[in-house]
């Protein structure tokens, strides 16, 4: 599960965040590309966008159920 306390700075401020146990996968932004970019300079996960629509808020969820390490938090559940 992914800890809040050790989210990367720079995901978007909201409920959906990435952790630093990320291993660059990149799998999150296949899935929701518009909300989850890679750290060019660190190469991690990092959420760029809180989702705005019912289907990025769907793809986030995808992205977080389908996160191999388990990196992609959701503060609402």
């Amino acid at each position: 599960m992914a800890d809040k306390n050790d989210r990367w700075p720079e995901n978007a401020t909201g409920k959906f965040f990435v952790d630093r146990t990320c291993i660059a996968c990149d799998a999150c932004c296949i899935v929701a590309p518009d909300n989850f970019k890679m750290h060019e300079l660190d190469g991690h996960a990092f959420l760029s966008k809180q989702p705005a629509s019912p289907q990025e808020e769907d793809q986030c969820k995808e992205a977080m159920e389908g996160c191999p390490v388990e990196a992609i938090g959701n503060n609402a559940e």
